[in-house]
């Protein structure tokens, strides 16, 4: 497994606490680049001013940093292009009835 696989698959630890599905399941993690002494994630939340951000975004740094050993993660939070339900993995899809 490569470094920005690694990193994908500890993201999965991290839920949208309103909705109690990981983050990459839901289609929030738009990028990772990874390389010996840095990690950049671009990712969204489901609406602006999520009430959830600072958790979520607190979530994905303590993975990086106390999971992954990253000394300092660059979480960029971007909000185009826009979130959608159509981003969300079948499994995520399946977990919140969203057929």
């Amino acid at each position: 497994m490569n470094r920005v696989e690694q990193i994908r698959e500890s993201l999965r630890e991290v839920y949208d606490p309103e909705l109690g599905v990981n983050i990459v399941d839901l289609g929030l993690v738009y990028d990772i680049q990874a390389d010996d002494e840095r990690v950049y994630i671009q990712m969204t939340l489901t609406t602006p001013g999520c009430p959830m951000h600072d958790t979520i975004v607190g979530g994905v740094l303590w993975v990086l940093k106390e999971q992954l050993g990253v000394d300092s993660p660059q979480v960029d939070l971007v909000w185009e292009p826009r979130w959608s339900p159509a981003q969300m993995s079948e499994a995520a899809k399946e977990q919140l009835g969203y057929f």
